[in-house]
């Protein structure tokens, strides 16, 4: 059967709702499918008949309102079939065999991101399992960074000035650098150990310049994601387009490199005189570039390397601003429209990616319109009519549903309607800088820290309080003055409650997370541990919500347990057992009315610098919190929903576990030690058990496990089936299905 790519970094069967996928010259394809093709061309069809209509329903006594709205729907309808031919085939690759005795050296760009941060990504890219050399390219020229590499055997290099920002900073290691080829992290995204091998095998093809893997994020917690713990989905405000998009760029060779995560051949670029300068976007423009001078590029949609996601609102939009400058860049001299080299194909695809930027102005547009009519009466058409309704309400439909139906589930329109309020500013004054040739470069700060979000929230709560404050008035003066039809006042208010309901929604959301915290994420991971208190004997536990500086301990333990006291113990990992030393800082309850203890919170003590290393080897650079608890991105269409599709997503299969324990396994009746691992605890009649191993089990023979849960120990007879193997930086863990065993003589 043919499997693609989740968005999760598993292997799952290519969905039928999807169609067969196809494959031309070479590259395998998803096709849009025939209900959704015919939808489109529906959905076409009426945009079509409804905006050469539109210009006949003007207000000629408020022409220039009347073709302002006009011109934002046109846009919109610009823009959509620009993204419809981007996604209309998506490419589905897998990894071919690396080629052996490829020289590569991994660069790793730093300005002024915290040590603890570097080391991280730093562990993670020495560990991959590809031979290369690491690089720090240190732009901030700190002693503390040359310390952090001679410490882990990396190249150092830093220059006295910042000219041209991080493309200087690359061009720079470049002048330093003989390997064939050049991995490029930012600071923060820690590669998983076979990102090389999943990667380098494209390189066959001596044409391809890069190979651009998407950038995924571990903190889950971010400003850009978004969760529903009840039904495991986890989608962020980027799902769309690494995981749509791009594969769909990928398919009409207009892929872009994503300035992180991707590895990019020495001698394309030494055509190409490096990477692009005089930009805040190098990494769009040396990807056209490199189109231009004939290269091709690769997107291999598997998620490899996981960095830090925006925490709140200021740093989000900071960076999506300097994302939408170097477009404008890109736009006024980067050849998308004129410069020769690009395929049509690639020309509108760049367009395409530049022209979502004015999206602000076409949202602005909007967000006041049903403001304007309220306050002062003025319609942007003569009348308000069934006709004008049966014209306009198919289209509105369509467009939505459309849009649902390309996005393949990814879609999701209320959370991107929502993403569009935060966005549209900032994306405005993007838009300015097609004027500008000197932008500055403005490294995204990636470290939490609570900053004020009020300045940039400052157009929201605009559109928020004129919409809510236009809906009495707009009532006031139809009622004293018959200002507007009865029609046209409910129309207007109902398009001002939605306006205001978005700027709330964004408003609320924004606050919350402004009041973000921590520092480290904490990985929804469960580890298996034994714990020794100051009294009583050593016990087996779990330990969840992990981070290398603290952890949640679930378990029994000496009703005496205080905190501040201090404890040792060993944590299970792939690699072996990892010793530790940890403060006792709360005592959790399930309730606040809950005199018997539920949990522990600890802090680590590390004896060594090596240890912490290994626990966050571990942590980092894999997405072993999705594959544990079956998260996923996606949900149904409504082309799925109605025709009984299902989702291939785990989560979406078997019920989650509701807690983890720990388990020790052997086969049933041998006096072999045994292996200490863990074991869901589900919830209904039957639930689904489901065994964590660090090494693999020999599943032919019934298994004797012993869960360890804080009212005892309990035994089950087992078969184990495998059920898939998780990568993880020191070696994979090993996940089994268990399905009680029947005694011969019981049957």
């Amino acid at each position: 059967m043919t499997t693609q790519i989740s968005a999760n970094g598993s292997s799952i069967p290519a969905s039928k709702a999807y169609g067969q996928l196809r494959e031309r010259q070479g590259v395998q394809y998803e096709p849009l499918g025939t209900a959704r093709t015919i939808l489109v061309i529906v959905y076409v069809v009426v945009a079509i008949w409804y905006l050469a209509w539109r210009p006949s329903t003007f207000n000629p006594q408020a022409m220039t309102f009347s073709v302002i709205l006009y011109a934002a729907e046109v846009f919109g309808f610009v823009s959509s079939l620009m993204h419809i031919m981007m996604v209309w085939r998506l490419t589905v690759r897998e990894a071919p065999v690396a080629p052996l005795g490829l020289t590569v050296d991994v660069f790793v760009t730093t300005y002024n991101e915290p040590v603890a941060m570097l080391r991280r990504t730093l562990i993670a890219a020495t560990r991959m399992d590809y031979p290369h050399s690491t690089w720090i390219l240190d732009d901030g020229n700190r002693p503390e960074m040359k310390a952090l590499a001679d410490s882990l055997g990396c190249r150092y290099v830093a220059r006295t000035d910042n000219r041209d920002a991080k493309a200087g900073n690359l061009n720079n290691a470049l002048r330093h650098s003989l390997a064939e080829f050049i991995a490029v992290f930012d600071a923060d995204h820690a590669p998983a150990r076979d990102f090389l091998r999943h990667s380098l095998g494209y390189f066959r093809d001596a044409n391809v310049a890069f190979v651009q893997t998407p950038q995924d994020f571990y903190n889950l917690d971010s400003y850009q994601h978004r969760r529903a713990p009840k039904r495991r989905l986890v989608w962020t405000e980027q799902s769309l387009f690494f995981r749509v998009i791009q594969r769909g760029k990928d398919y009409w060779n207009a892929a872009f490199f994503c300035g992180s995560c991707a590895v990019l051949r020495r001698r394309a670029l030494d055509e190409v005189n490096g990477f692009a300068t005089g930009t805040v976007t190098e990494d769009l423009e040396t990807s056209i570039r490199l189109h231009r001078k004939g290269f091709a590029s690769v997107y291999h949609a598997e998620s490899l390397a996981f960095g830090v996601a925006p925490s709140t609102v200021s740093p989000f939009l900071r960076q999506r601003l300097r994302w939408g400058q170097g477009a404008m860049q890109a736009l006024r001299s980067g050849g998308i429209l004129f410069g020769r080299g690009l395929t049509m194909k690639q020309r509108i695809n760049y367009l395409a990616t530049v022209l979502t930027y004015f999206d602000g102005w076409q949202k602005a547009v909007f967000y006041a319109a049903p403001v304007i009519v309220l306050t002062t009466g003025v319609l942007p058409i003569a009348e308000l009519s069934w006709t004008y309704l049966a014209h306009f309400i198919p289209f509105y439909i369509l467009t939505f549903w459309a849009f649902e139906e390309i996005g393949r589930g990814f879609g999701r329109t209320l959370e991107i309607e929502q993403y569009n309020m935060v966005r549209f500013a900032a994306f405005v004054w993007a838009t300015f800088g097609i004027f500008r040739r000197k932008i500055d470069f403005q490294v995204t700060k990636k470290h939490g820290t609570a900053q004020s979000s009020k300045r940039w929230m400052l157009p929201q709560g605009t559109v928020f309080f004129l919409n809510v404050v236009a809906i009495p008035i707009g009532i006031f003066i139809t009622w004293m003055r018959g200002g507007l039809p009865t029609g046209a006042l409910v129309a207007n208010i109902i398009w001002a409650c939605v306006n205001a309901s978005l700027a709330r929604a964004v408003l609320g959301f924004t606050a919350r997370m402004a009041s973000f915290r921590r520092n480290d994420y904490r990985f929804m991971i469960p580890l298996p541990v034994l714990l020794e208190f100051a009294e009583g004997e050593p016990v087996i536990g779990v330990i969840d919500d992990i981070s290398s500086h603290g952890f949640k301990f679930y378990g029994r333990f000496p009703e005496s347990v205080q905190a501040g006291s201090m404890i040792s113990g060993e944590i299970d990992l792939p690699s072996g057992k990892l010793p530790f030393k940890a403060e006792i800082r709360t005592i959790l309850h399930a309730e606040a009315s809950d005199r018997h203890p539920k949990a522990l919170g600890c802090r680590f003590e590390w004896a060594s610098a090596s240890d912490q290393d290994d626990l966050d080897a571990f942590l980092y650079g894999s997405n072993l919190q999705w594959r544990l608890n079956r998260l996923g991105e996606q949900v149904r269409t409504p082309l799925e929903w109605m025709s009984g599709e299902r989702r291939l997503v785990k989560g979406d299969l078997q019920p989650s576990a509701e807690f983890w324990a720990s388990a020790l396994s052997r086969p049933l009746g041998s006096q072999i030690p045994a292996q200490i691992g863990l074991v869901s605890i589900g919830h209904g009649e039957r639930p689904e058990r489901r065994l964590i191993s660090f090494r693999r089990l020999a599943v032919e023979e019934p298994m004797e496990v012993v869960v360890v849960t804080r009212s005892g120990m309990h035994t089950l007879e087992a078969r184990c089936d495998l059920l898939e193997s998780i990568g993880t930086a020191p070696a994979p863990l090993f996940v089994y299905k268990l399905e009680d065993h029947v005694r011969p003589e019981a049957r």
